[in-house]
Protein backbone atom coordinates (compact mmCIF):
# COMPACT_ATOMS: atom_id res chain seq x y z
CA UNK A 1 0.00 0.00 0.00
CA UNK A 2 1.28 3.46 -0.64
CA UNK A 3 1.55 6.26 1.16
CA UNK A 4 -0.29 9.77 -0.23
CA UNK A 5 2.49 12.12 -1.09
CA UNK A 6 3.57 14.87 1.32
CA UNK A 7 2.83 17.98 -0.11
CA UNK A 8 3.55 22.10 0.08
CA UNK A 9 -0.06 23.67 0.33
CA UNK A 10 0.63 26.58 -2.27
CA UNK A 11 -0.89 29.80 -1.28
CA UNK A 12 -4.22 31.32 -3.04
CA UNK A 13 -1.83 34.16 -3.91
CA UNK A 14 1.20 32.18 -4.73
CA UNK A 15 4.58 32.76 -3.44
CA UNK A 16 5.02 35.96 -0.75
CA UNK A 17 7.55 38.18 -1.29
CA UNK A 18 8.78 40.35 1.50
CA UNK A 19 10.59 43.47 1.36
CA UNK A 20 11.49 45.74 4.66
CA UNK A 21 13.14 49.25 5.56
CA UNK A 22 13.34 52.26 7.71
CA UNK A 23 10.73 50.61 9.93
CA UNK A 24 8.43 49.82 7.28
CA UNK A 25 7.22 46.10 6.13
CA UNK A 26 5.38 44.79 3.20
CA UNK A 27 4.22 41.76 1.78
CA UNK A 28 3.32 41.25 -2.36
CA UNK A 29 2.00 38.31 -4.09
CA UNK A 30 2.82 36.03 -6.91
CA UNK A 31 -0.68 36.34 -7.87
CA UNK A 32 -1.74 40.11 -9.38
CA UNK A 33 1.72 41.48 -8.15
CA UNK A 34 -0.47 42.72 -5.76
CA UNK A 35 0.22 44.23 -2.14
CA UNK A 36 -1.23 42.13 0.78
CA UNK A 37 0.30 43.93 4.22
CA UNK A 38 2.38 46.95 4.75
CA UNK A 39 3.16 48.06 8.18
CA UNK A 40 4.95 50.66 10.04
CA UNK A 41 6.64 49.84 13.38
CA UNK A 42 4.39 46.65 13.23
CA UNK A 43 1.25 48.90 12.96
CA UNK A 44 -0.85 47.94 9.83
CA UNK A 45 -0.97 50.55 7.51
CA UNK A 46 -3.32 48.59 4.45
CA UNK A 47 -6.05 46.19 5.39
CA UNK A 48 -4.48 42.92 5.16
CA UNK A 49 -5.54 38.96 4.62
CA UNK A 50 -4.67 35.91 5.42
CA UNK A 51 -2.02 34.65 3.00
CA UNK A 52 -4.09 31.07 2.89
CA UNK A 53 -6.80 33.33 2.02
CA UNK A 54 -7.79 34.74 -1.70
CA UNK A 55 -7.85 38.72 -1.68
CA UNK A 56 -11.46 40.46 0.13
CA UNK A 57 -12.62 43.28 -2.03
CA UNK A 58 -9.80 43.27 -4.52
CA UNK A 59 -7.37 44.61 -1.44
CA UNK A 60 -3.85 45.56 -2.75
CA UNK A 61 -4.42 44.46 -6.41
CA UNK A 62 -3.13 46.21 -9.38
CA UNK A 63 -5.93 47.03 -12.07
CA UNK A 64 -4.60 46.51 -15.49
CA UNK A 65 -4.96 47.43 -18.30
CA UNK A 66 -8.14 49.09 -16.59
CA UNK A 67 -9.26 50.24 -13.62
CA UNK A 68 -12.55 50.13 -12.30
CA UNK A 69 -15.86 49.13 -14.64
CA UNK A 70 -16.41 48.66 -18.55
CA UNK A 71 -20.10 49.02 -18.54
CA UNK A 72 -21.43 45.46 -20.10
CA UNK A 73 -17.93 44.93 -21.18
CA UNK A 74 -18.32 46.29 -24.07
CA UNK A 75 -16.63 49.24 -25.89
CA UNK A 76 -15.42 50.74 -29.29
CA UNK A 77 -11.89 51.58 -30.25
CA UNK A 78 -11.11 52.54 -33.21
CA UNK A 79 -13.95 52.03 -35.49
CA UNK A 80 -13.93 48.31 -34.26
CA UNK A 81 -16.59 47.20 -31.56
CA UNK A 82 -15.04 44.94 -28.82
CA UNK A 83 -16.47 42.73 -25.61
CA UNK A 84 -14.62 41.92 -22.39
CA UNK A 85 -15.68 39.23 -20.65
CA UNK A 86 -18.24 39.81 -17.99
CA UNK A 87 -16.31 39.22 -14.58
CA UNK A 88 -18.55 41.10 -12.16
CA UNK A 89 -21.96 39.27 -12.68
CA UNK A 90 -24.02 41.66 -9.98
CA UNK A 91 -23.97 44.50 -12.57
CA UNK A 92 -23.10 42.79 -15.41
CA UNK A 93 -19.60 44.39 -16.15
CA UNK A 94 -15.94 43.45 -16.42
CA UNK A 95 -14.25 45.03 -13.81
CA UNK A 96 -10.48 45.82 -12.44
CA UNK A 97 -8.45 44.32 -15.66
CA UNK A 98 -7.11 40.67 -16.34
CA UNK A 99 -3.50 41.78 -14.32
CA UNK A 100 -4.87 40.91 -11.10
CA UNK A 101 -5.49 37.26 -11.52
CA UNK A 102 -2.28 36.31 -13.29
CA UNK A 103 1.40 35.29 -11.64
CA UNK A 104 4.09 37.84 -12.13
CA UNK A 105 7.65 36.60 -12.27
CA UNK A 106 10.12 38.64 -9.72
CA UNK A 107 12.70 40.71 -11.95
CA UNK A 108 15.01 42.09 -9.40
CA UNK A 109 14.80 42.18 -5.34
CA UNK A 110 16.71 43.40 -2.98
CA UNK A 111 16.01 43.72 0.94
CA UNK A 112 14.05 46.90 0.41
CA UNK A 113 12.37 46.53 -2.96
CA UNK A 114 11.55 44.02 -5.56
CA UNK A 115 10.86 44.46 -9.22
CA UNK A 116 7.63 42.36 -10.33
CA UNK A 117 6.75 41.82 -14.35
CA UNK A 118 3.92 40.33 -16.45
CA UNK A 119 3.63 39.81 -20.31
CA UNK A 120 -0.21 40.62 -20.94
CA UNK A 121 -1.02 38.88 -24.06
CA UNK A 122 -4.25 39.57 -26.39
CA UNK A 123 -7.08 38.32 -23.86
CA UNK A 124 -10.94 38.63 -25.11
CA UNK A 125 -11.64 41.89 -26.38
CA UNK A 126 -8.47 42.95 -25.76
CA UNK A 127 -6.11 41.84 -28.83
CA UNK A 128 -2.55 43.33 -27.33
CA UNK A 129 0.65 42.35 -26.10
CA UNK A 130 2.06 44.68 -23.60
CA UNK A 131 4.74 44.14 -21.13
CA UNK A 132 3.76 45.40 -17.44
CA UNK A 133 6.15 46.01 -14.23
CA UNK A 134 5.42 47.02 -10.87
CA UNK A 135 8.22 48.08 -8.56
CA UNK A 136 7.51 48.44 -4.88
CA UNK A 137 10.28 50.19 -2.78
CA UNK A 138 10.86 50.88 1.07
CA UNK A 139 12.08 54.04 2.03
CA UNK A 140 12.38 56.52 4.66
CA UNK A 141 8.82 58.56 3.00
CA UNK A 142 7.14 54.78 3.00
CA UNK A 143 6.35 53.00 0.23
CA UNK A 144 6.52 54.02 -3.27
CA UNK A 145 4.71 52.50 -6.43
CA UNK A 146 5.96 52.47 -10.17
CA UNK A 147 3.76 50.89 -12.41
CA UNK A 148 4.87 50.99 -15.96
CA UNK A 149 3.02 49.64 -19.51
CA UNK A 150 4.88 49.20 -22.81
CA UNK A 151 2.91 47.92 -26.17
CA UNK A 152 5.25 45.12 -27.51
CA UNK A 153 2.31 44.71 -30.28
CA UNK A 154 1.25 46.18 -33.05
CA UNK A 155 -1.54 48.29 -32.81
CA UNK A 156 -2.16 51.38 -30.64
CA UNK A 157 -3.75 49.74 -26.95
CA UNK A 158 -6.15 51.34 -24.95
CA UNK A 159 -5.22 51.79 -21.32
CA UNK A 160 -5.27 52.49 -17.61
CA UNK A 161 -4.09 52.43 -14.56
CA UNK A 162 -5.69 51.68 -11.29
CA UNK A 163 -4.95 50.19 -7.65
CA UNK A 164 -6.78 48.94 -5.03
CA UNK A 165 -5.60 49.13 -1.30
CA UNK A 166 -7.83 49.61 1.97
CA UNK A 167 -6.06 52.54 4.54
CA UNK A 168 -6.49 51.36 7.89
CA UNK A 169 -5.61 52.60 11.18
CA UNK A 170 -5.48 49.25 12.85
CA UNK A 171 -8.01 48.89 14.22
CA UNK A 172 -12.28 48.96 14.80
CA UNK A 173 -14.35 50.71 11.98
CA UNK A 174 -13.46 53.79 9.99
CA UNK A 175 -16.44 55.81 11.23
CA UNK A 176 -14.58 57.71 13.94
CA UNK A 177 -11.69 58.28 11.41
CA UNK A 178 -11.04 61.47 9.90
CA UNK A 179 -11.10 61.52 6.39
CA UNK A 180 -9.52 64.03 4.04
CA UNK A 181 -9.92 64.13 0.00
CA UNK A 182 -8.79 66.91 -1.63
CA UNK A 183 -11.02 66.83 -4.29
CA UNK A 184 -13.23 69.30 -6.31
CA UNK A 185 -15.65 67.24 -8.24
CA UNK A 186 -17.21 63.44 -7.64
CA UNK A 187 -19.62 61.48 -10.22
CA UNK A 188 -23.00 60.09 -8.97
CA UNK A 189 -23.60 56.36 -10.64
CA UNK A 190 -26.12 54.94 -11.59
CA UNK A 191 -27.01 51.16 -10.53
CA UNK A 192 -24.11 49.47 -12.54
CA UNK A 193 -21.81 51.49 -10.55
CA UNK A 194 -20.80 53.83 -13.83
CA UNK A 195 -20.60 57.68 -13.32
CA UNK A 196 -23.79 59.29 -14.98
CA UNK A 197 -22.35 63.33 -14.04
CA UNK A 198 -19.48 65.09 -12.71
CA UNK A 199 -20.74 67.24 -9.71
CA UNK A 200 -19.10 69.68 -7.59
CA UNK A 201 -18.66 68.50 -3.57
CA UNK A 202 -19.24 71.41 -2.31
CA UNK A 203 -22.78 71.72 -0.07
CA UNK A 204 -22.73 67.80 -0.06
CA UNK A 205 -21.78 64.90 1.76
CA UNK A 206 -18.46 63.90 -0.53
CA UNK A 207 -17.09 66.84 0.53
CA UNK A 208 -14.19 65.88 2.51
CA UNK A 209 -11.33 68.57 1.07
CA UNK A 210 -10.71 69.62 4.59
CA UNK A 211 -11.07 66.84 6.57
CA UNK A 212 -14.00 65.42 8.76
CA UNK A 213 -15.21 62.65 11.03
CA UNK A 214 -16.43 59.62 8.18
CA UNK A 215 -18.89 58.54 10.48
CA UNK A 216 -21.93 56.73 8.93
CA UNK A 217 -21.44 58.18 5.39
CA UNK A 218 -21.41 54.99 3.12
CA UNK A 219 -18.70 56.22 -0.31
CA UNK A 220 -18.38 54.29 -3.65
CA UNK A 221 -17.03 56.89 -5.28
CA UNK A 222 -15.33 58.20 -7.99
CA UNK A 223 -13.25 61.75 -7.39
CA UNK A 224 -11.89 64.19 -9.56
CA UNK A 225 -10.66 68.03 -9.67
CA UNK A 226 -8.04 66.82 -7.90
CA UNK A 227 -5.76 69.37 -5.65
CA UNK A 228 -2.21 69.17 -5.93
CA UNK A 229 0.37 69.92 -3.51
CA UNK A 230 3.84 71.97 -5.02
CA UNK A 231 5.45 68.99 -5.51
CA UNK A 232 2.82 67.92 -7.74
CA UNK A 233 1.21 65.04 -5.60
CA UNK A 234 -2.26 64.53 -4.70
CA UNK A 235 -2.44 63.19 -1.08
CA UNK A 236 -5.32 61.37 0.59
CA UNK A 237 -5.17 61.15 4.59
CA UNK A 238 -6.74 59.00 6.63
CA UNK A 239 -6.50 60.16 10.79
CA UNK A 240 -7.40 58.85 14.37
CA UNK A 241 -9.97 61.28 15.45
CA UNK A 242 -7.33 63.19 17.73
CA UNK A 243 -4.71 62.73 15.64
CA UNK A 244 -2.40 60.78 17.53
CA UNK A 245 -1.57 58.41 14.03
CA UNK A 246 -2.47 58.63 10.58
CA UNK A 247 -1.74 57.11 7.07
CA UNK A 248 -1.90 58.69 3.58
CA UNK A 249 -2.07 57.91 0.26
CA UNK A 250 -0.08 60.06 -2.71
CA UNK A 251 -0.57 59.86 -6.43
CA UNK A 252 1.94 61.72 -8.84
CA UNK A 253 0.99 62.78 -12.60
CA UNK A 254 -1.41 60.98 -14.34
CA UNK A 255 -3.41 59.72 -11.24
CA UNK A 256 -6.56 61.75 -12.45
CA UNK A 257 -9.10 60.13 -10.35
CA UNK A 258 -9.50 58.54 -6.77
CA UNK A 259 -12.48 55.84 -6.36
CA UNK A 260 -13.29 56.17 -2.27
CA UNK A 261 -14.58 52.79 -1.00
CA UNK A 262 -16.07 52.75 3.01
CA UNK A 263 -15.89 48.81 2.29
CA UNK A 264 -19.77 48.49 3.58
CA UNK A 265 -20.30 45.56 1.51
CA UNK A 266 -17.21 43.52 2.63
CA UNK A 267 -18.09 40.50 4.84
CA UNK A 268 -16.85 40.33 8.49
CA UNK A 269 -14.34 41.50 10.03
CA UNK A 270 -13.53 43.37 6.91
CA UNK A 271 -16.62 45.53 6.78
CA UNK A 272 -15.84 48.96 7.09
CA UNK A 273 -12.27 48.19 8.44
CA UNK A 274 -10.42 49.80 5.84
CA UNK A 275 -11.31 52.47 3.40
CA UNK A 276 -10.01 51.86 -0.07
CA UNK A 277 -8.59 54.48 -2.04
CA UNK A 278 -8.00 53.72 -4.91
CA UNK A 279 -5.55 55.80 -7.71
CA UNK A 280 -6.51 55.73 -10.93
CA UNK A 281 -5.00 57.00 -14.23
CA UNK A 282 -8.72 57.57 -15.62
CA UNK A 283 -12.49 56.79 -14.54
CA UNK A 284 -14.66 54.08 -14.85
CA UNK A 285 -15.77 53.33 -18.49
CA UNK A 286 -12.53 55.17 -19.84
CA UNK A 287 -12.97 51.84 -22.29
CA UNK A 288 -16.14 53.56 -23.85
CA UNK A 289 -16.00 56.93 -23.01
CA UNK A 290 -12.06 57.76 -23.55
CA UNK A 291 -12.48 59.87 -20.91
CA UNK A 292 -8.34 59.90 -19.72
CA UNK A 293 -7.77 57.14 -21.74
CA UNK A 294 -4.23 56.34 -22.61
CA UNK A 295 -3.58 55.08 -26.30
CA UNK A 296 -0.59 53.63 -26.21
CA UNK A 297 1.09 53.44 -29.86
CA UNK A 298 3.40 50.40 -30.38
CA UNK A 299 6.74 50.75 -28.44
CA UNK A 300 5.47 53.41 -26.09
CA UNK A 301 5.58 53.45 -22.42
CA UNK A 302 3.53 54.82 -20.05
CA UNK A 303 4.60 55.12 -15.95
CA UNK A 304 2.15 56.17 -13.03
CA UNK A 305 3.57 56.66 -9.76
CA UNK A 306 1.96 56.36 -6.51
CA UNK A 307 2.54 55.55 -2.86
CA UNK A 308 2.16 55.15 1.49
CA UNK A 309 3.23 56.73 4.14
CA UNK A 310 2.46 56.45 8.30
CA UNK A 311 1.41 60.00 9.40
CA UNK A 312 3.42 61.34 12.48
CA UNK A 313 0.79 62.83 15.11
CA UNK A 314 -0.62 66.25 14.07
Amino acid sequence: MTEPAVRELVPPTGTQHTIGAYGYAATLTEVGGALRTLTYQERPLVMSYPATAQPVGAAGQLLLPWPNRVRDGKYEFDGETRQLAITEPRTGNATHGFARLMPWTVLDRDAASIRLGLRLFPQLGYPHVLDLTVSYALGEAGLEVEVSAVNVGSGVAPYGMGAHPYLTLGEGTVDEAVLEVPAAEWAPVDEQMIPIDRRPVEGTEYDFREGRRIGSTVLDTPYTALRRDDDGLVRVRLRTADGSRGVELWGASGVEWLQVFTGDTLPEPYRRAGIAVEPMSCPPNAFATGEHLVRLAPGERVVHRWGITALPAA
